[in-house]
């Protein structure tokens, strides 16, 4: 298990590499600069820009001192918010980002999974139907619908709750953003367990559980949902990645200073730093989690192991 785990670091670091050389290239491969508008700038000043920020360099030159720069975890000053560097922007958004996140997904685990299990043990059921009903709706209504509807209803006509902004945690105004955000991850979640609770409940090791005189409970926390649980980890990797770095749509619309947020900023205003520095921090957390995800994968299965 070990050795499995530093083969999937070493591997880690390359991989990220890859990511931000792609990203870079992405950028430079894109119309325009950082400095462009609808009014062209003197040709003096372009130039004078050009050499501040290195731009004036072979490709292969700016290319290096990316990547030396990338390895030693130092992504340079932002060029639209002056003066501030991309770490100490990281350092103040990544937690907006993380407390939504994890909030977001222990709501949408918590109630995902009992609705998955309920849904199984009553297979075909009304309890059944109801809530696969619920899990397809909300998948199908997206986030950008689903915040605003929220606002509409619990802010601007019963007043119960804040619209927006951040105000710390905890705080009522993470629960407009922590509901939008769980919804669909709830919905994933309910239609994962029960697939995968109606699998493991036919299994023979069930049925011999069953035949030993074990108490259903048991039955259903021991031995059942050990097994059901693994398309559920297996979604969970990616899933708290995505929501730890930052969820654009949730955090443009009740206007939270997370990650997701600059980023947007970022691509608009041709800003290379933060967008190599945001894309090579996701990519590391990605690539960590599933990681996490391999690891507890063994401890679930104990066939896996071997």
């Amino acid at each position: 298990m070990l050795r499995f785990i530093m083969r999937r670091i070493l591997v880690t670091i390359p991989m990220v590499l890859i990511v931000v050389t792609l990203t870079w290239g992405l950028i430079r491969l894109a119309p325009g600069n950082f400095y462009s508008g609808e009014k062209k700038l003197p040709p003096a000043v372009e130039k004078n820009l050009r050499e501040k920020y290195g731009l004036n360099q072979p490709w292969y030159v700016q290319y290096y001192r990316l990547m030396r720069n990338v390895v030693q975890l130092d992504f340079g000053t932002s060029l639209k918010y002056e003066g501030q560097s991309v770490n100490s922007i990281l350092v103040r958004t990544v937690p907006v980002s993380a407390i939504l996140g994890l909030l977001a997904y222990l709501l949408a685990l918590t109630v995902g999974l009992i609705a998955g299990v309920l849904a199984a043990l009553k297979q075909n059921s009304k309890i059944d139907y109801a809530s696969m009903a619920l899990a397809m709706l909300g998948i199908s209504l997206p986030s950008f619908v689903l915040g605003p509807l929220l606002v509409l209803i619990f802010s601007l006509t019963l007043y119960w709750l804040p619209p927006a902004r951040w105000n710390g945690f905890p705080s009522w105004n993470l629960l407009l953003p922590v509901l939008t955000l769980s919804a669909i991850y709830m919905a994933y979640i309910a239609r994962l367990t029960r697939s995968g609770m109606l699998e493991v409940l036919r299994s023979d090791y069930i049925r011999t559980a069953r035949a030993k005189g074990l108490k259903e409970l048991d039955v259903i926390l021991r031995h059942a949902l050990r097994g059901g649980l693994l398309p559920v980890v297996s979604f969970t990797g990616p899933a708290l990645a995505l929501l730890v770095t930052g969820t654009v749509v949730v955090e443009r619309i009740f206007a939270l200073p997370g990650l997701g947020n600059y980023f947007i900023n970022a691509n608009l205003n041709r800003d290379e730093p933060l967008i190599i520095g945001i894309v090579a921090f996701t990519s590391i957390v990605i690539l960590l989690f599933n990681l996490l995800v391999d690891i507890a994968y063994a401890y679930i299965d104990p066939r896996i192991r071997y």
